[in-house]
């Protein structure tokens, strides 16, 4: 079971073991943060480490999996990126070159806000490494809002103590709100591409041109 791999990592290594959990938070999105922030809220209830260091602890963990999603996408790069979304069913390089734009005049507010946001927070790094956002400014909002989101969970799991499942309760719905949104846009998107491009729209069929090597 999760939940006591966590306290099990957690009670063997401390603080160490905290910033591990959190930090495959961002390489794995199944391991959710909503259940092992608590966790480490919990853990440091019941003496394994004080508060500060678990926030300290998490926070770190957090951020150490954002910046390896940064690097990597970084090394996919945009070129790439792009190639890659060309060859995805519906979608068109228009598409890519337009959240391109929206992440250039966007770029600070997605990333730190998306530290907040379920699914979004394990995500955001990438497209922030493939465009190149400044890596301290990247860092520092990185920073900032994980250790935003870090503080609630973490806080409630200390308070809460045994009963530190009840966090993961009232996180799980608002993770069900934003899944449900994804899923209707996703939809949306899906129908209003499919009617675009059986009027014949040419944006809807545009294919990415070969580049010469």
């Amino acid at each position: 079971m999760l939940a006591e791999w966590a306290v099990g990592l957690m009670e063997e290594l401390g603080g160490v073991g905290a910033a591990v959990v959190v930090g495959l938070d961002n390489l794995f999105p199944p391991i959710p943060s909503e259940l092992v922030l608590p966790l480490a809220g919990f853990s440091a209830s019941k003496g394994v480490f004080s508060l500060p260091a678990a926030l300290f602890w998490t926070t770190l963990g957090s951020v150490a999996g954002a910046v390896i999603v940064y690097f990597a996408g970084m090394l996919l790069g945009r070129d790439r990126t792009r190639r890659l979304v060309a060859r995805i069913p519906l979608v068109n390089v228009s598409d890519f070159d337009k959240t391109e734009a929206w992440f250039t005049r966007h770029g600070t507010k997605a990333v730190f806000f998306g530290r907040m946001v379920p699914l979004f927070r394990s995500f955001i790094s990438l497209p922030a490494g493939v465009e190149r956002m400044n890596f301290p400014v990247f860092l520092a909002l990185t920073t900032l809002g994980s250790l935003i989101w870090n503080t609630v969970f973490v806080s409630a799991g200390y308070l809460l103590g045994e009963n530190w499942h009840r966090v993961e309760s009232y996180a799980g719905v608002f993770q069900k709100l934003v899944l449900a949104t994804v899923a209707v846009a996703l939809a949306l998107f899906v129908v209003t591409r499919l009617r675009r491009r059986s009027k014949g729209d040419p944006e809807a069929t545009q294919v990415l041109p070969r580049v010469r090597r």
